[in-house]
């Protein structure tokens, strides 16, 4: 089931997202919750604070997402309730990206940035991400979105350079 995907380049309609009906589209402004990690004051975010999951990593790549010229906001994707749902082994998960970026460009783009090292699952969760984009750009009304794995921190800044003029 996972592999079946309409044939758009011959006629047949794209996929497109379901939306949960019984919620609007999502806000900064809803989060509310407490932590024991480490946390970041940043700028470009509604959330005045990032909560970081690894030791450095992440707190690097907000600093480099926080300071890029290409990036009007951005959020660190804890408390959000923002994931994407895949399939593995037969059961269904939700994948949490790491970061949800609003790019500074004429039109509504945004990227989701996952910082990652190893995990078994890269491949199964970047394609739930690309499937999960395609739907949400193919139904036209939330802009215009795109997935990126970065491996190493210092990577977001080259990657938020290269989206934004391409």
């Amino acid at each position: 089931m996972e592999s079946i995907r309409p044939d758009a380049a011959n006629g047949e309609a794209p996929e497109i997202p379901r939306y949960e009906t019984s919620r609007g589209p999502g806000s900064t402004g809803e989060v509310d919750f407490w932590t024991t990690r480490d946390v970041r004051e940043v700028n470009k975010s509604h959330v005045n604070l990032m909560v970081a999951d690894t030791r450095k990593w992440e707190q690097t790549a907000a600093y480099f997402i926080d300071t890029h010229p290409a990036v009007r906001a951005f959020a660190k994707n804890a408390g959000l309730g923002f994931a994407i749902p895949y399939l593995h082994n037969g059961q269904m998960h939700d994948y949490q990206p790491d970061f949800l970026i609003h790019l500074d460009t004429p039109d509504e783009r945004y990227l989701i940035v996952e910082t990652k090292g190893y995990d078994p699952l890269q491949d199964v969760k970047k394609a739930a991400a690309q499937r999960w984009c395609a739907a949400v750009n193919a139904e036209g009304s939330r802009g215009l979105w795109n997935y990126a794995i970065v491996k190493r921190p210092a990577d977001v800044t080259s990657l938020l350079t290269g989206v934004t003029k391409g």
